[in-house]
């Protein structure tokens, strides 16, 4: 053991001594950590899935940024989770496949057709979920099982598993399944195996004893039970102390790791503000942004350099160099990619979206959908202003929006002292500038089937130094891979999809409804809060508000005490409430949509008396309907 522990020191001296070029010439997720990218693209190679070929390449992640592979979690950039259910994955996975993921707590593979033995996960001691069902592997239960002392979930069933079950016993295993294999033997006599039920072990004719109804014989003893106990306890008494041993070898590794990692860490803190500093004196604060420019110049530097490709003749053109030497500034991480603002020294500032989780296009179909994108041209629509495409870099550039977004001009600052009300006025040129939007977008598209928009909200609708109202991000549904649109974007929550997974144009309309009860109630709709938000189903809450009869705490304090605005604030409640029927075939056109949404006057019609009553006895389809006890005061509130 000493002598582990001596050679593992003097292997990281010698890392401590190479030039600290050799040490990031990987990028983030190199270096030690390299160790764990060589192994899901280990696992990439076996599988031979050509999503996977195209997605995964280049970063892997960064940091606590979103990962760029799909189907992959990471923590301080170590890989922590992969997840790659029902893709048709195919071949073999190689025993110590996992060996170098050893903060890895779930792992899924559900639902392929993955075959040959199963992983060791004797390095793997973090592991909490496992699930493997449904697939092709056979061979054994690894008894590295039992050493997983936070298993929760083990699910292994439908597989052609042989042999006996392993003695599990982690109090913490809540979820266990490893029937529809070919196991043999008694099931083992310990406290957890023994609280599942029958269905846990179905479809094993060879499995005895309790919870089965067959009796275990004598012979079914000495080849079940007994063998799988002599043998884990021959195992658990023979690695007992090889475990201790790479347990103390570990903790010492891990100390040292953090310690080396803190210093170099620091000496590249020191050495970049230096030169920050030389070049720019006055912007320490953009230390950050700086570090993200630089992160996407290396990245950009790994491959073959291309050029930004302008979509429009009448604008100020600037090189890829310019961009990358930009002072940058994060504006968040969107679905699809994390958005920069980088300020230009040609004293323009644009936005760079770092697009990821695209489908594996050849390079002729990436540029013939970004074209069809840049044709979209209406004075409430983003222009797209270049493209950059390379193996492993899709960008975007648009013009920044200096006023920022609807979002946060709706939601940010409540309560304070400084917050500007966003009056009715303001609200319906949004409704009406986004209505215009997709009543271009839907005549201008030849498809049936798909959705123009696809992902209508109103962080995607931006206001312009003069507060013009700018829709941005659509027509990503031709670049994006069908599984990630369905997890992220908004039109793939409408009532449609979630019931016979289906969408088209009058998903931008439910989009577009919901938008509008935003604007109204001041309230974020549940479909598309951010992380830590806790949206509301407005449909179904005004339903609810009408019929208990508080619909006049509906509206948005901010309007509600505008006069001359009810009226209008009426008539575009009772079109929402259209937009966003369960059916899709009630719902309005969205050219009708927006013809009754022009109609309404800031002010009010002075011709037409319009009530609280009124619209309450337009509300007649039941289908959002609750029962009067479930309605809660924090409902109310």
């Amino acid at each position: 053991m000493k002598a582990n522990i001596f050679f593992s020191l003097l292997s990281l001296a010698a890392l401590w001594i190479l030039p600290e070029q050799s040490i990031a010439e990987d990028g983030p997720g190199g270096g030690f950590l390299g160790y764990e990218r060589d192994a899901l693209l280990s696992l990439k190679q076996g599988f031979k899935n050509s999503f996977l070929d195209g997605n995964w390449t280049g970063i892997m992640c960064y940091m606590n940024d979103t990962p760029y592979w799909y189907g992959v979690q990471c923590i301080n950039g170590r890989i922590t989770s992969v997840s790659l259910e029902h893709m048709w994955l195919a071949g073999e996975i190689k025993k110590d496949s996992l060996a170098n993921l050893t903060e890895l707590t779930s792992l899924s593979f559900k639902g392929n057709s993955i075959s040959g033995n199963l992983m060791d996960f004797s390095y793997n001691l973090k592991l909490r979920i496992i699930d493997l069902s449904g697939n092709r592997f056979l061979g054994e239960i690894p008894p590295s099982v039992v050493n997983l002392n936070s298993l929760e979930s083990l699910q292994l069933q439908d597989n052609n598993l042989t042999g006996p079950i392993p003695g599990l016993n982690q109090s913490s295993l809540k979820t266990f399944r490893v029937s529809n294999n070919n196991l043999s033997g008694s099931i083992p006599d310990t406290e957890t195996l023994q609280s599942f039920n029958l269905s846990s072990y179905a479809g094993n004719p060879n499995l005895c004893g309790p919870p089965t109804q067959t009796f275990c014989s004598t012979s079914d003893n000495l080849s079940g039970e007994s063998k799988s106990e002599n043998s884990d306890a021959n195992n658990n008494s023979d690695n007992s102390s090889h475990f201790v041993a790479i347990l103390v070898v570990a903790d010492v590794i891990v100390l040292v790791v953090f310690l080396f990692l803190f210093i170099i860490y620091y000496k590249k803190y020191k050495k970049l503000k230096k030169e920050l500093k030389i070049k720019n004196p006055h912007k320490d604060e953009e230390h950050d942004s700086t570090i993200i420019a630089r992160s996407l110049e290396k990245k950009l530097h790994e491959g073959n350099r291309g050029k930004l490709v302008f979509m429009e003749n009448d604008v100020t053109r600037f090189e890829l160099d310019d961009l990358l030497k930009a002072s940058a500034e994060g504006l968040g991480k969107g679905n699809f990619g994390n958005c920069y603002k980088a300020n230009l020294e040609i004293g323009e500032a644009v936005v760079v979206k770092r697009l990821m989780d695209l489908k594996p296009l050849s390079g002729e179909e990436f540029v013939r959908q970004v074209k069809a994108i840049a044709d979209q041209k209406h004075p409430n629509l983003l222009p797209l202003l270049a493209y950059y495409h390379s193996k492993d870099e899709k960008l975007f550039l648009y013009r920044f929006a200096a006023n920022g977004n609807v979002y946060n001009r709706l939601h940010g600052g409540r309560g304070s002292r400084d917050r500007v009300p966003f009056g009715w006025s303001s609200r319906l040129a949004v409704a009406r500038g986004v209505a215009r939007v997709l009543e271009y977008l839907h005549q201008n598209t030849r498809s049936q089937t798909t959705v123009p928009h696809g992902n209508l909200k109103s962080t995607n609708v931006l206001l312009n130094e003069n507060d013009e109202i700018l829709v941005s991000d659509y027509g990503l549904t031709s670049l994006i891979a069908l599984p990630i649109a369905a997890q992220r974007m908004v039109a793939y929550k409408c009532p449609e999809y979630l019931s016979h997974k289906r969408v088209s144009k009058k998903s931008d309309v439910w989009s577009y409804g919901s938008l509008l009860l935003e604007l109204l109630t001041g309230r974020v709709p549940a479909h598309c809060a951010a992380p830590g938000i806790d949206g509301v189903d407005l449909c179904a809450w005004v339903h609810r508000a009408v019929r208990e009869e508080w619909t006049a705490e509906i509206f948005d304090a901010e309007i509600a005490v505008q006069r001359g605005a009810n009226q209008g604030m009426l008539k575009l409640m009772r079109i929402a409430i259209r937009c966003c029927e369960k059916s899709p075939e009630k719902r309005p056109d969205i050219g009708q949509v927006a013809a009754e949404v022009e109609k309404i006057k800031v002010a009010g019609d002075s011709d037409e008396e319009y009530s609280y009553s009124s619209l309450e006895r337009s509300l007649t389809d039941d289908s959002y309907s609750v029962p009067p006890s479930q309605v809660s005061e924090e409902d109310r509130r």
